[in-house]
C-alpha cells in the first residue's frame, strides 16, 4: 500500500464504477433522464479540513500522479469523503498551475450525490479560432472511486488506482499539453467527474448543466481505466459505442495509426451506457464515447484493494496518452466538424 504523507490545517469546508458489470442487450433508445436533483445546503456537521498539498510542480508525472490519487491517504476517493476533498485540491491546484481556467465562476461544479454535497471539477483552454472556439470539445474521467472494499487481510482501502485514477491522470496530462501548447482552435473542457460509482451522477449533471445554458457540445471523450495494456490486440484502447459514430476511424485517421479498436466484450456488456461518456449522449446525440484497455482478461482488481498503483504499467500509460494527443489535436483543429453519428439501421 502506497503512502504519502499529508499534512492538514484549518480553513476550508469539507464538500463532503458504475454497477457490477452484467451483459446486456445492446440498445440505442436512452431511457428518460431522471429528475435534476437539488444541490443540498452545506452540512454545518462537517469537519471544516483543508490539507498542505505536496509540491505540485514535482507531481505531475504520470506516475507521481497515480501514486498521489491512489494512495491509502485518500482513503479511496468516495463521494462525500476527506479523500476525494483531498483529490479535488490537488486537481484544481494542477490546473492552475498549467493555466487551465475555471469553465464556471470557480472549478468547481456542485451537486447532490444521494444526499451527499459532491462536485466535479471543470475547467478549460479556451480556442484560439474566434468561430471555432464556440464548438465544444470535452474530455472527462471519473476521480472518485468507493473508499472501502472487501477486505484482504488488514487492507480494506480500494485505492482506485486503475480505476480511475489513471483516467483523471490522463485527463491532467492532456490539460497540461494543451495549456501549454495552446494548439487549439476549438474549446477544451476538461471534466473530471464525482460520483461516478454512485450511477453517473456527476456527468449527468454536468450535461444538465450544459443543457440548461444551451451549450451543445460537439463530442465527448471520456477515458477510463487505461492502467494495463490489453492482451493480444493490434490497437492500444477500445472504444464503447463503436459502431454509434465515425469517431473510431476519425481518431485513427487523424493520429496517423491504430490507435483505437472494437472490442466485443465492451458490446456485450454495453460499455457504452456504463460510463461518463453516456449523458452527454442522451442529453445531446452527440459522438460521446469511452476509451479504455481494461478488457476483462488483464486486470483482476476491479472495485478491489488489490487496485493499487504498483499494478500499473506506467509505461504503457504514457504512451496511451502520447498516441491520442495527435487525434484530439486535430479533432480541436478541423474546419469542419468531421465526427458525426451514425445513421443506425432498423
Amino acid at each position: 500500500m502506497r503512502k504519502i504523507v499529508l499534512c492538514f490545517g484549518f480553513a476550508f469546508t469539507l464538500i463532503s464504477c458504475g454497477s457490477a458489470l452484467q451483459p446486456v442487450n445492446e440498445s440505442n433508445v436512452p431511457p428518460t433522464p431522471p429528475a435534476v436533483p437539488k444541490t443540498p445546503k452545506p452540512d454545518p456537521k462537517v469537519d471544516q479540513v483543508t490539507m498542505v498539498l505536496p509540491d505540485i510542480k514535482k507531481m505531475t508525472s504520470v506516475q507521481k500522479t497515480v501514486e498521489f490519487l491512489a494512495s491509502d491517504e485518500l482513503q479511496g476517493r468516495d463521494t462525500g469523503s476527506l479523500g476525494i476533498e483531498i483529490a479535488a485540491q490537488f486537481i484544481e491546484t494542477r490546473f492552475k498551475n498549467v493555466g487551465v481556467q475555471p469553465y464556471f465562476e470557480t472549478y468547481r461544479n456542485n451537486f447532490d450525490a444521494k444526499g451527499k454535497p459532491a462536485f466535479n471539477i471543470v475547467g478549460k483552454v479556451e480556442g484560439n479560432d474566434p468561430k471555432l472556439k464556440n464548438e465544444i470539445i470535452i474530455i472527462g474521467a471519473h476521480y472518485d472511486h468507493i473508499g472501502k472494499g472487501r477486505p484482504v487481510g488488514d487492507d480494506t482501502i480500494a485505492n482506485g488506482a486503475n480505476d480511475n485514477a489513471a483516467g483523471t491522470t490522463a485527463v491532467l496530462a492532456l490539460a497540461d499539453y494543451f495549456a501549454k501548447a495552446k494548439s487549439n482552435k476549438r474549446t477544451i473542457i476538461f471534466t473530471l467527474y464525482s460520483a461516478e460509482e454512485k450511477g453517473l451522477l456527476g456527468s449527468k449533471h454536468l450535461a444538465k448543466s450544459f443543457k440548461k445554458k444551451n451549450i451543445t457540445p460537439y463530442v465527448m471523450f471520456n477515458i477510463e481505466m487505461i492502467g494495463v495494456p490489453m492482451v493480444g490486440k493490434d490497437h492500444l484502447v477500445y472504444i464503447s459505442g463503436y459502431d454509434l459514430s465515425n469517431m473510431p476511424a476519425k481518431f485513427n485517421e487523424y493520429a496517423g495509426e491504430k490507435v483505437i479498436g472494437f472490442l466485443p466484450k465492451a458490446k456485450e456488456f454495453n460499455l457504452f451506457r456504463r460510463s461518463d461518456n453516456y449523458p452527454f449522449y442522451q442529453e445531446f446525440g452527440i459522438p460521446a464515447h469511452t476509451i479504455s484497455s481494461f478488457d476483462f482478461t488483464n486486470f483482476d482488481h476491479y472495485h478491489g484493494v488489490g487496485d493499487e498503483a504498483d499494478k500499473m504499467d506506467f509505461s504503457f500509460m504514457e504512451t496511451v496518452i502520447q498516441k491520442i494527443i495527435p487525434g484530439l489535436e486535430r479533432m480541436a483543429n478541423t474546419p469542419s466538424q468531421e465526427i458525426k453519428m451514425n445513421e443506425i439501421k432498423n
